[in-house]
């Protein structure tokens, strides 16, 4: 751990998991069933992870930023019998118990003496449970959270074949290559565990028997510090990171010893064209980038060189074939913008929620889409000229407007509104709310203010408006429809594209 300096070794870890699969056992847990973790960057963490992957279990890992309700929604729909959280989000997991009623135990980590009812102790309730494997290995794996455009997660469900722990699904065989890990490695992890990425990483990372670096929370300055000091090999990153460490001053850069770097794998977000540049620049032609879903429908793949030669790209396509589709369904040609669909790569179905399935699949099923925009090249290169219909990706971190909006909606001070991604130079874009006030309230930053305090009570701060602007009314069609378009084109108009 980058903060604590605390070390997990191998046969440690390799315990502990094998006690926490225990514990599954004996509160009853079988192939299939759920359990959730809500925590900040913890080791604890990743043992129960490996747990779950030797009892057979999913295992749901929630953005430790979530207020009590989100939270709460995930545990439920997940159907999670049992939930591990950490001393350090104690203020929202104690509320937790009361809205998660099939919960059927709730376990603590790093609390000073007994935590609060109903919650265990985790180091007492893994540690009378042997250190050696359970009777009955089976694979697991995670089942991670993907928003919809309606703002409510989907639980993102991959078939479970009955294997061995020893073995792994066939898609994490195929990022292992895409990501060019190896024997002898070192990875860095300067992201959150409960997003996708990271959780791959360091999961692969950990089956790869290389050790991970794991940082509390991404620093720029100590970033480089660790590259040195571990000399490591391989990292995943988002294009923020990289414009943070752009920003050090100049002798910090220089002093940097990044000789180790061998492949830096970064997604999330498109990167802006001068930033990679630079990067590249610096640590040479070892960026990778690929495109594709937490759903998995689809990759597409980039070296540095690739990109160097198609600036802009995120790749081919090297898991399922790329189609670009207008609204009618129909090839879009060379270089013309449309719906970028994967076609041959849809082993993966939304939680208990049949319809959204369907909706993200073609009439034959053969096809799916998450719903990003983008046009090939001649070469057969893909470019992203636009996100998901509504999604705003703020540091690499997808964010869905619905549910601000619906919230901004219920303020009594608030007729109609809107929420868009804005530009920003260092996060690519940010949350604003454009809001039309009821009749009779005064716009203004006294409104602002109180506006964005009421969306922090209720959602994750990330989420929430950085700013609000005010309009006599806002765009809708005669469907009722907000025309968002008209409204985020006013912020966007200097951009050739809505990815910076």
């Amino acid at each position: 751990m980058a903060n604590s300096g605390e070390v997990v070794t191998f046969a440690a870890y390799e315990a502990a998991a094998n006690r926490f699969a225990h514990l599954l056992r004996d509160t009853g847990l079988r192939y299939k069933d759920h359990i959730a973790i809500f925590m900040e960057n913890n080791p604890r963490m990743l043992e129960a992870e490996g747990g779950a992957e030797r009892t057979g279990v999913y295992y749901t890992c929630i953005n430790s930023y979530l207020s009590p309700e989100e939270v709460a929604y995930i545990i439920n729909d997940s159907e999670a019998q049992v939930m591990l959280t950490s001393a350090a989000k104690s203020e929202v997991a104690v509320q937790l118990p009361a809205l998660c009623p099939a919960v059927r135990r709730w376990l603590m980590v790093d609390s000073a003496g007994a935590p609060p009812h109903p919650f265990e102790a985790y180091q007492d309730a893994v540690a009378g449970h042997p250190s050696l494997p359970i009777e009955d290995e089976q694979l697991g794996t995670a089942m991670l959270y993907s928003s919809g455009t309606t703002g409510r997660p989907k639980g993102i469900l991959r078939p479970l074949p009955h294997h061995h722990p020893g073995e792994n699904l066939p898609i994490f065989d195929g990022i292992r290559i895409m990501w060019r890990y190896r024997a002898g490695m070192t990875y860095l992890s300067p992201a959150p565990l409960y997003h996708s990425a990271p959780q791959t990483s360091v999961a692969l990372a950990l089956r790869t028997g290389a050790p991970s670096v794991i940082m509390e929370h991404f620093d720029p300055a100590q970033f480089l510090d660790l590259v040195g000091r571990y000399q490591v090999t391989h990292s995943q990153m988002v294009p923020t990171m990289f414009s943070r460490l752009l920003k050090l001053p100049d002798d910090v850069r220089g002093a940097a010893d990044v000789s180790s770097l061998e492949t830096i794998i970064h997604a999330a977000a498109p990167c802006p064209i001068p930033v990679k540049e630079q990067i590249i620049a610096w640590w040479g032609p070892i960026v990778v980038e690929y495109y594709g879903a937490t759903e998995g429908n689809g990759f597409t793949y980039c070296l540095s060189e690739d990109w160097l030669s198609h600036r802009g790209t995120v790749g081919k396509a090297i898991v399922g074939e790329v189609l670009i589709l207008d609204e009618e369904g129909q090839p879009c040609p060379t270089g013309m913008p449309g719906t970028v669909w994967f076609k041959g790569a849809t082993n993966f179905e939304y939680f208990n929620d049949p319809a959204k399935t369907a909706e993200s699949r073609s009439a034959d099923g053969g096809t799916s889409t998450v719903g990003d925009v983008g046009y090939l090249d001649d070469d057969g290169y893909l470019y992203l000229t636009d996100r998901k219909s509504y999604m705003i990706i703020s540091g690499g971190v997808n964010i869905y407007p619905q549910e601000t909006e619906n919230l901004l909606i219920t303020h009594p001070k608030v007729m109609d509104a809107a929420v868009i991604g804005v530009p920003d130079e260092d996060l690519g874009e940010v949350v604003k709310a454009i809001v039309q006030p009821a009749p009779g309230v005064d716009a203004g930053p006294e409104l602002e203010r109180e506006l964005i305090a009421f969306c922090r009570e209720h959602l994750a701060h990330f989420k929430c408006p950085r700013s609000v602007d005010f309009e006599d009314e806002l765009p809708r069609l005669p469907t009722g429809k907000l025309y968002k378009r008209l409204l985020r084109d006013r912020y966007w108009a200097a951009h050739e594209s809505r990815i910076l």
